[in-house]
């Protein structure tokens, strides 16, 4: 049972850094300044960041260890959420990508 437990969580890591890496390139598109960063080929961390307007920054760090969320103002920590409710912000964020609409030139 706990052979099967271990996967399926190493397969949420796995999955939870493809989707981070696929909102990064979608934030990037739309004009906001977005990485994320993976240790080796397994896909088993990362660390996502985007900057939202000046001095506004997102933080998200996922790996075996851990799920974080931290969100910066002016240098300092405003907010810092872990697991479930660092993913939840995370959907926010990805349903702003859905609402905001950057102007394309004609």
């Amino acid at each position: 049972m706990f052979y099967r437990l271990a996967e399926q969580h190493r397969q949420f890591i796995r999955d939870l850094v493809l989707n981070l890496q696929a909102l990064a390139i979608a934030l990037e598109n739309r004009g906001y300044m977005a990485s994320c960063y993976t240790c080796g080929s397994e896909l088993n961390s990362a660390s996502f960041m985007v900057s939202l307007a000046d001095n506004h920054l997102i933080r998200f760090l996922v790996s075996d260890y851990g799920i974080t969320w931290t969100e910066m103002r002016d240098d300092r920590e405003l907010m810092k959420l872990e697991g479930a409710e660092a993913i939840n912000q995370l959907q926010e964020l990805a349903n702003l990508l859905k609402e905001v609409r950057v102007p394309t030139a004609v």
